[in-house]
C-alpha cells in the first residue's frame, strides 16, 4: 500500500507553496498594423506534478514509486489580424516521462521539445471556418477540451487514436448554425504517417488521408469554439450532445510480417456534457462519452499484427463518466472519474480489460490560471499477471500538479 503519511506531508508542502504564490498574469501582448489591428500574445502553460505510485519500483517492481515531473511545460504564441485571419503557435518542452499510463519506465526515458501546434485559422462567416496547420483531429470532445482547463485532474488516459494521438496535419472546415446551437466540423487529415514502420520494422502497406465528421447540438448556453472546456466553473449554463466518426483506409497489415491481409480504421463516438450553477447551491458538473475503435479485428490474424493496430492506442472501445461540485462561495470543485475500457490486445493480453476510477479536488486560487489539484486513482487490470515479460498488475496512483498559466 502506498505510504499515506508521504502523502499528506507532500500535499501540505504543495498546497502551502501554493498560496504563497502571487498572482498570475496574462502574458505580453504586441500590436501593430493599422488601428492596431495586429495583435500578438505571448503565453506560458506549465503543470508541475508530484506523482506517488505503490509499484513500479524495486527489484521486482513493487515497490512504491516517487515521481517530480512536468506534465506540460508549453510556449504559447497567439495572433490575429482583423477579425478574418488568426494563428496559434505552441511548443512543449518534455522531460523524462517515466510514471506513464501503465507503468514506470526507466531513467533513458526521451527529453523532448517538439512543435506541439501550428494552425492558421480562418474565419469567413460564423458558419464556415478553415483552420489549416497542425492542430486536434475532431473525433472526440475529450480530445478537443482544453488541457489547462479539464473537470478532472486531465483529460481520459484511453481515448486517444491510433497513430496520431491528440494532434495531425490537415484541414479543418467547421462553424455555427442556427444562432451556434448546431456546430459541423469536418476534417481531412494526415492520419498514419507515409512511409512510417511499426515497432518491429514492419511498413504500412498505403498513405492515405484520414477523414473525421463531427457534429454537436448545444440546448442551453453556446460552445461555439473549436476547444471545449471541462468546467466552465459555473459561469455558463451548458447542456451539449455531440457525435463523431473517423475513416482512414489501408491503415495496417493482418499480416505485417508477409505485408498482406490490410486493414481499414474506422472511429465511432457519442458524448454529452452538462453544467449548471444554481445560486446558493453550487455548481453541478457531468460528462460522459462512449467511443469504438476498430481497425476489423487485426489482432485476431496473426502474431505478426502491425503494433500500432494493438496495445494503448490501437483496437478498443470504452466509456468514461466524471462528475463534479464547485462549492458557491469558495473555490473548491470536488470531482469524480470511472471509466472502462476493453483492448484487442494490451501488454500481451488478449480482449484485456480496465476499469480506472478516481477522484479529487481543484483549488482554485486565481481562476484556471493558478490551481492546486489533487487526484487519487487505481487502475485495475481484468486479467493480472507477467505475459511473455510484461506485467499487467493493479497499481494505486496520487498525484498532487500546481498550475500555472502566465
Amino acid at each position: 500500500m502506498m505510504n499515506m503519511r508521504k502523502i499528506s506531508t507532500i500535499s501540505g508542502v504543495a498546497l502551502g507553496t501554493a498560496l504563497l504564490a502571487g498572482t498570475a498574469f496574462a502574458g505580453p501582448r504586441i500590436t501593430f498594423g493599422p488601428e492596431d489591428q495586429g495583435a500578438l500574445q505571448i503565453d506560458y502553460k506549465g503543470q508541475f506534478q508530484m506523482s506517488i505510485r505503490d509499484n513500479g519500483s524495486g527489484a521486482n517492481g513493487d515497490d512504491t514509486t516517487t515521481n517530480f515531473n512536468f506534465r506540460r511545460n508549453r510556449l504559447a504564441f497567439m495572433g490575429k489580424y482583423g477579425d478574418m485571419l488568426s494563428l496559434y503557435v505552441q511548443t512543449e518542452f518534455t522531460e523524462d516521462p517515466n510514471v506513464g499510463t501503465l507503468g514506470v519506465g526507466d531513467n533513458s526515458a526521451d527529453t523532448e521539445f517538439q512543435l506541439l501546434d501550428a494552425v492558421m485559422r480562418f474565419k469567413f462567416h460564423d458558419g464556415f471556418r478553415v483552420n489549416v496547420g497542425k492542430f486536434k483531429h475532431n473525433l472526440t470532445r475529450e480530445n478537443l477540451e482544453a488541457c489547462e482547463m479539464p473537470l478532472t485532474l486531465d483529460r481520459s488516459l484511453f481515448i486517444r487514436a491510433p497513430y496520431v494521438s491528440t494532434r495531425d496535419v490537415g484541414v479543418a472546415v467547421w462553424g455555427n448554425l442556427f444562432n451556434d446551437v448546431f456546430q459541423y466540423r469536418l476534417d481531412a487529415m494526415e492520419g498514419r504517417k507515409a512511409g512510417d514502420r511499426d515497432a518491429n520494422g514492419y511498413s504500412s502497406p498505403d498513405s492515405n488521408f484520414r477523414y473525421t465528421a463531427r457534429a454537436h447540438v448545444t440546448l442551453l448556453d453556446p460552445e461555439k469554439d473549436y476547444g471545449y472546456k471541462g468546467t466552465y466553473m459555473g459561469e455558463k449554463q451548458v447542456l451539449t450532445v455531440g457525435a463523431g466518426v473517423q475513416y482512414e483506409p489501408n491503415v495496417a497489415y493482418g499480416n505485417a510480417a508477409t505485408q498482406s491481409d490490410s486493414k481499414d480504421y474506422t472511429a465511432w463516438t457519442v458524448d454529452g456534457y452538462f453544467e449548471y450553477p444554481v445560486e446558493g447551491f453550487g455548481t453541478i458538473t457531468a460528462s460522459a462519452a462512449y467511443a469504438d475503435f476498430s481497425m476489423d479485428d487485426a489482432y485476431t490474424v496473426s502474431t505478426n499484427v502491425d503494433s500500432g493496430a494493438i496495445g494503448l492506442n490501437g483496437e478498443k472501445n470504452g466509456w468514461y463518466a466524471k462528475a463534479g461540485y464547485m462549492l458557491p462561495n469558495f473555490p473548491l470543485q470536488i470531482f469524480g472519474r470511472y471509466e472502462r475500457w476493453s483492448f484487442a490486445s494490451l501488454n500481451n493480453v488478449v480482449d484485456q480489460d480496465i476499469n480506472w476510477y478516481g477522484v479529487g479536488a481543484n483549488y482554485y486560487i486565481w481562476g484556471q490560471n493558478l490551481k492546486l489539484t489533487a487526484e487519487i486513482s487505481k487502475t485495475d487490470f481484468d486479467k493480472e499477471g507477467t505475459y511473455n515479460g510484461v506485467k499487467s498488475e493493479d497499481f494505486t496512483t496520487f498525484i498532487t500538479q500546481l498550475q500555472l498559466l502566465f
